[in-house]
């Protein structure tokens, strides 16, 4: 999503753009829930794209504890939704002639007046601006910033979409329509309702999104959960269908010891659980001369603010209010930096105080932020929540 904003935003201000994506097939079905953030709303609404039914609206969070009983309400209005909800507004909207899949990327080369980029088909493509948006594992980072790497956080998630007509008469009356927290020692689970196979919002045919945070060692714990039935560890992340039988099955049976009654059966429901590293990413430039990383390429949060779409679609309409207001790309790139980096930087750091009580081991700093972000009332208050960035 972060090549789409930065495409239909730059195309608004007179740029001639084309996205090359190194999948061959459409993204359409992939990723989970996220949280609407108002920032990205009014980006989209900014596009001229109509958000009155991006995703499903809750007033309301709550708390339930080991008994199932509510310990915390706290009024909340937001909209959640789905990845590919959003992705598919942009993807719609953006040319298909100048959307090029299959194209994975090799390098770059620069000099003062164009950038050169090679495709590992053997094609190379000069232009004015190169931005690389390609994720986590960006490889246009890799060459203009080796020394940036994800850092493992020190647990993992368990995640899943769930469809709403799986769940239990009662069980749907008590969260569906709420996100909801259950909070075992150390750890968070989490759910919220968004939208259905093919972006569908109508009542019964929903989905629900539930998050499972646990500690997990990156010596011991996490190479085991990333081990296939094969003995093939592998890196970074494991492909849903490869997580061992075991592992899943020990995850539901904590569930069972540690969950109230309606998360359990909610963990219950969870027919193929993804398990997800959490990652730091912290890049020290955003800009090359005339080539650009932004997204998830240059900083990836923890998921605890929920600001990923959001602050790509920020450093996407930064990008294209620096080329407007400077002739000079490399001038320009450098004016961007200067705007997204520090925003970035807090987002980063917001991440990791939410997140600290759940890692695996702690230095004292980060004992000292559990402290403050680790009770009911912090959790059910700060989770998902930008406010902090108008501050």
């Amino acid at each position: 999503m972060s090549g789409l904003l930065s495409g239909l935003m730059l195309g608004r201000v007179g740029w001639d753009v084309d996205i090359y994506e190194r999948v061959d097939s459409e993204l359409s079905g992939r990723g989970a829930g996220i949280v609407a953030q108002y920032e990205l709303i009014e980006r989209l609404q900014a596009l001229g794209f109509a958000t009155d039914a991006l995703g499903v609206a809750i007033t309301t969070r709550k708390i339930l504890d080991r008994d199932g009983r509510l310990t915390e309400q706290y009024d909340c209005p937001q909209v959640l939704t789905a990845w590919e909800r959003v992705y598919r507004l942009l993807r719609d909207a953006f040319p298909p002639e100048r959307y090029h899949r299959g194209r994975g990327f090799a390098g770059f080369e620069q000099d003062v007046g164009k950038v050169l980029a090679r495709f590992a088909d053997g094609e190379a493509i000069e232009a004015d601006l190169l931005v690389g948006a390609d994720g986590t594992r960006s490889t246009v980072r890799q060459q203009a910033l080796p020394s940036a790497a994800p850092l493992y956080a020190g647990y993992c998630a368990w995640r899943a979409l769930i469809a709403e007509s799986d769940f239990p008469a009662d069980v749907h009356r008590e969260l569906f329509e709420y996100m909801t927290f259950t909070l075992p020692p150390g750890e968070q689970l989490l759910g919220y309702p968004v939208a259905g196979p093919d972006n569908d919002l109508r009542p019964g045919h929903r989905r629900y999104n539930v998050v499972w945070y646990r500690p997990a060692d990156e010596r011991t714990k996490l190479p085991w959960l990333l081990t296939d039935e094969r003995g093939v560890t592998h890196a970074i992340s494991i492909p849903p269908p490869l997580i061992r039988r075991e592992a899943i099955a020990e995850m539901r049976a904590d569930a069972e010891r540690l969950a109230g009654p309606q998360m359990r059966q909610v963990v219950r429901l969870m027919q193929e659980p993804i398990l997800q590293p959490i990652y730091d990413l912290e890049s020290e430039h955003m800009a090359f001369g005339r080539v650009a990383i932004l997204g998830d390429a240059a900083f990836v949060a923890r998921p605890h603010v929920a600001a990923g779409v959001s602050k790509a679609a920020d450093d996407a309409a930064a990008l294209a209010a620096a080329l407007t207001a400077e002739a000079d790309v490399p001038a320009a790139l450098k004016r961007f930096e200067a705007a997204r980096l520090p925003e970035n930087r807090r987002i980063i750091e917001r991440a990791r105080h939410l997140g600290a009580y759940l890692q695996a081991t702690q230095t004292s700093e980060e004992r000292e932020r559990a402290g403050r972000h680790s009770t009911d009332s912090a959790v059910i208050e700060e989770t998902a929540v930008l406010d902090f960035l108008r501050a």
